[in-house]
């Protein structure tokens, strides 16, 4: 690793190669990536199962793709053929990194790599510990988490929206190479790391006491709805249809909510009618039906812009709830210096987010995803040293492919 005068670029001078495919370690090299890495995506000929999906522009060109992949160098090569494995192994054991969820080939596994490359760092990222494997979607519905969402009377799971565990993932695995080039710097070793999606999950779940609640008190979590388990949280409507999320967290939060509804000496009332201490914060959450029935009549008698400016002057928890179409829009984004213009080839130009880590006042900005095979002669060349002659000689075999014509 090199030292870099920039601090938003701690990884200035490592380079990583990443075979890969929809969330996790997309996620994990590009969050690399924007911390200085020179990350080079490595791709089938024709882009992987990834490389078209949705949400797509009208032309078709891939949203999603683009924004997972920003500021990476991509190099497309035939990954079946002997001449295209041997190729990729060069680049991974020049760079001494891979992240990877492509599983179970041999070609690319520790034990083949490390002949080439003693001190490699090898992430991989599997479905489940077993070997067995799992994405998002199906590692969440074996855990619990859709039978504890939705409304409290519903009976059928409900999928959440967000891939939280391939995010946990990616993230994850990021962490692990920066720890392992962390161990590399002061030993000279390098590390074998697997990381199973399923694992991330199970481990999320143990922290927050979802599995440790049954194990102890012989009892699991129930659907809440909209409230917030063992807090005073939950969503109101204003009188024009707008909805609501209001968290009370500490007394003082409860305080300024019981006297901002004008209901303090109701709430007061009612501790003594139900012989419960509201100072207590599992005392407001077995009790939050009734006080919601006592906040709620204030909600509904103002107008969301009346509601906002109220809230505001407190300290309660709160936003009003808003659909992507709204939150876009919105100046957390227009004004957020997280987000700059970018230019994306083949997508447009859009306000894009870099990095979420200020460092030193500064967030590492946004860099255009690359065109499939973008960066495969530039690539060669840096890293294997390889003439443009040699380099033609790979296209026309088949075993590469550059970005001209896609």
């Amino acid at each position: 690793m090199t030292a870099t005068p920039d601090a938003t670029r701690p990884l200035a001078g490592v380079r990583i190669v990443e075979i890969s495919s929809f969330v996790a370690v997309p996620l994990a090299g590009m969050t690399l990536a924007q911390l200085g890495a020179e990350v080079t995506r490595v791709d089938p000929i024709g882009g992987a199962a990834d490389y078209r999906r949705w949400p797509v522009t009208g032309d078709g060109e891939s949203i999603y793709w683009a924004g997972l992949n920003k500021g990476k160098r991509s190099l497309a090569a035939d990954v079946r053929s002997e001449a295209g494995q041997r190729l990729i192994q060069r680049l991974i054991a020049g760079g001494g990194i891979l992240i990877t969820n492509v599983a179970g080939r041999e070609w690319h596994s520790y034990d083949t790599l490390t002949a080439l490359r003693p001190d490699l760092i090898h992430v991989e990222v599997s479905g489940r510990a077993d070997g067995g494997t799992g994405v998002d979607y199906t590692v969440n519905a074996g855990i619990g988490f859709p039978m504890v969402t939705g409304p409290s009377e519903l009976a059928t799971p409900v999928n959440h929206v967000l891939p939280a565990w391939d995010v946990a993932c990616g993230i994850y695995t990021a962490l692990a190479v920066v720890t392992a080039l962390r161990h590399r710097d002061v030993t000279g070793e390098g590390r074998r790391i697997s990381i199973p999606l399923e694992n991330v999950a199970l481990a999320t779940a143990g922290n927050l006491g979802f599995f440790t609640e049954v194990m102890i008190n012989g009892t699991a979590r129930e659907r809440i709805g909209n409230s917030v388990y063992g807090q005073y949280g939950q969503d109101f409507v204003s009188s024009d249809g707008v909805s609501f999320m209001v968290v009370a967290l500490t007394g003082r939060h409860f305080r300024d909510l019981s006297e901002l509804t004008g209901t303090a000496k109701a709430v007061a009332a009612l501790a003594e009618t139900l012989d419960a201490d509201f100072a207590d914060e599992g005392q407001r959450f077995l009790h939050r039906d009734a006080l919601s029935g006592l906040f709620a009549e204030w909600f509904t008698a103002h107008t969301a812009d009346e509601i906002s400016a109220a809230l505001s002057a407190t300290s309660v928890l709160w936003e009003r709830y808003r659909t992507f179409a709204e939150a876009a829009t919105a100046d957390k984004i227009a004004t957020n210096p997280l987000f700059t213009s970018l230019d994306q080839p083949r997508i447009g130009t859009y306000l894009a987010p870099g990095l979420p880590i200020s460092i030193d006042g500064q967030y590492p900005c946004a860099v255009a995803s690359p065109v499939l095979g973008d960066d495969t002669v530039g690539v060669l060349n840096d890293w294997l040293g390889l003439s443009a002659e040699e380099v033609d000689g790979l296209v026309a075999s088949g075993t590469v492919a550059t970005g001209r014509g896609e």
